[in-house]
Order: structure tokens, then C-alpha cells, then sequence
């Protein structure tokens, strides 16, 4: 008998108790998500990127930035001085010697200062230009070229984004040549751009000869100073623009990038270098410009240039 009751529990105890459902969870993994929502809302692409930062932009208070200001420079010498005064270069002060002999340059060069109304004209004894220009051949004329008043890079963004436009920049990683610097201003003048970043530190700055290669466009097409060329990269890639890196062995050509169509900032490295590391890291895409004629590279204007005009008939198309 004993036998037959531990039995009996021993079934009563491995009864199956109730049955727990799903609760419709399978039901409802059927039955789908929805459309897909357009590529603005879609968290992590591109277009929601630049959503976000217009909307981000378009809250804030607008804060007045600048990127410093750069060192004054001397312009010394007849021809130099008359060719700074008729290619627009800045000019606070013209320094003209005592009893100096009246060419044509001088006469020139004086009608040029002249003519400006906001240059000073003044004389001074040759001894006092020679401290002035460290002993250099100033030919008795002295131009005094004032400090450039650099733009903030994020200035460059914002500006673009309160006319409606998406941002064109271009950033110039190691480019030590003014006339480059000078070259780049007048293409992304020319090509409907933002501006220029250009590092702090080991890089060509807003000189006189970077303002004559320019051609005059550097009066209308602001130059931003940047502290750190790849912090700086760093915020506009959170403001939504893409950076595209120009690089021989980059992963493709820039015919088949279609970010050159939208928010974008185009870097160029120097001729003999490239991209330095940690700002070809941070680069979205890196890319090269197809060359059948077999050349290894392109100097900086050069290659702006090209990738500017490509990113110009996007925007056209």
C-alpha cells in the first residue's frame, strides 16, 4: 500500500502546470514596422546629420567669433610695393623717402595710394626706413600692410546655412606656399564656396603675396584660422557637413562621391606630403583625382580647383 500512494504523488507531481503564452509578441513581430521613414529622420545618415544640424543652428542665438588676427607685414621695394597697390592687397600706410627720386613707379604708386582715400602717405628720412624694413633694398618706398582679421571656422558653416546654401569649404592641411593659399581663395570664390580653413601653425597665412594671388577675390571670400585643423574637422562633421579628403590612393575617384553635391569641406594636403595622419583619419571619404597624363600630383590650387568645379556642377545639375 505504501507502494501505491508514493506512486500516486510521484504522478501528481510531475502534472504540467498551465500553459504560459506568447502574449501576441509573435503575432505582432509579423506583422512589420511600417514604411520607411525618409532618409532625414533615419538616425545616423547623412541627410539627418545635416537636418539636425539646421535645426540645431536655426535655435541658437548667434555668437560673434573670430579667428585672431595674423602679424603685419612690410611691403618693400618699387615694383613690389606698386603691384600690392594695384592688385588690392590692404594697405594702412604708404612710406615714402625724403628727397627720392620721382619715377614712374613713385608717381604710380603714390596715384595708387591716393587714389584708395583710406591710405596714409607719409615721408620719412631713408635711415628711418632702413630700421623700419631691418636694412632691406626698399628703393624708398615702404607699404605697410595691416593684420588679417581671420574668420572662425564654424563662422563659415553658419554663414552658408543662414543664406540656405549647404556649406562648400575648403581646408588646407600643410599647404605652406601664400600663393597657393592665394590660388584656393580665388577658385572657391570662383566655384560658389564658403571660405577656407587654414591651421594656426606650419601653414601659409593671409600675406601680401597670398592677397595678389588671389586676384581681389580674398576681399569677398573669408580665410578662418583654425587651432586644430582636425578639431576643426570634427565640428563640422557633427554641424553635418561631409569632409572629403583628396589623397593619390584614395579609395575613389571623385566623379562617383555624390556627398560633393551637399553640405561638404574639401581638404588638400601639400604637394610633397598629402593628408597628415590623424586628419586623413578623420576624413569621411578619401578620395583622387583621375590623372591619364600620368603626373603624380597637383599642387593645391590645382587640385582645389578641380574638386571645386565637380561639387559646382552638382549643386547646378
Amino acid at each position: 500500500m505504501a507502494g501505491n500512494s508514493q506512486r500516486r504523488n510521484r504522478r501528481t507531481s510531475n502534472k504540467k502546470g498551465a500553459q504560459v503564452g506568447s502574449g501576441g509578441k509573435r503575432r505582432r513581430s509579423l506583422e512589420g514596422k511600417g514604411p520607411t521613414p525618409p532618409a532625414s529622420m533615419r538616425k545616423g545618415h547623412v541627410k539627418n546629420r545635416v537636418a539636425n544640424a539646421k535645426a540645431k543652428h536655426a535655435a541658437r542665438k548667434p555668437v560673434a567669433r573670430r579667428g585672431g588676427k595674423g602679424a603685419a607685414e612690410m611691403v618693400v621695394g618699387r615694383n613690389p610695393v606698386f603691384e600690392a597697390l594695384r592688385d588690392g592687397v590692404p594697405a594702412s600706410t604708404l612710406y615714402v623717402q625724403q628727397f627720392i627720386d620721382n619715377d614712374e613707379r613713385v608717381r604710380e604708386a603714390l596715384q595708387l595710394a591716393t587714389g584708395r582715400g583710406n591710405v596714409n602717405i607719409m615721408e620719412a628720412p631713408r635711415p628711418e626706413l632702413d630700421r623700419m624694413t631691418n636694412g632691406l633694398n626698399h628703393q624708398g618706398l615702404v607699404l605697410q600692410v595691416p593684420p588679417y582679421e581671420y574668420a572662425h571656422p564654424e563662422d563659415l558653416a553658419a554663414a552658408a546655412y543662414d543664406d540656405g546654401d549647404d556649406p562648400l569649404i575648403v581646408a588646407l592641411d600643410g599647404v605652406t606656399d601664400p600663393r597657393n593659399l592665394g590660388a584656393v581663395v580665388r577658385s572657391v570664390s570662383a566655384f560658389g564656396g564658403h571660405g577656407v580653413v587654414v591651421p594656426e601653425r606650419r601653414a601659409a597665412g593671409m600675406t601680401a603675396g597670398a592677397w595678389k594671388t588671389s586676384a581681389g577675390t580674398a576681399a569677398r571670400t573669408p580665410v578662418a584660422r583654425a587651432t586644430n585643423l582636425t578639431r576643426a574637422l570634427e565640428s563640422y562633421k557633427k554641424a553635418g557637413l561631409t569632409v572629403v579628403g583628396l589623397a593619390a590612393d584614395g579609395e575613389s575617384e571623385i566623379g562617383e562621391l555624390d556627398s560633393l553635391g551637399g553640405p561638404v569641406v574639401i581638404v588638400v594636403g601639400s604637394e610633397g606630403k598629402g593628408l597628415s595622419r590623424l586628419v586623413g583619419e578623420t576624413c569621411d571619404f578619401r578620395v583622387r583625382i583621375p590623372m591619364p597624363g600620368g603626373a603624380e600630383s597637383l599642387n593645391a590650387g590645382v587640385a582645389a580647383g578641380v574638386v571645386l568645379y565637380e561639387a559646382a556642377r552638382r549643386r547646378m545639375a
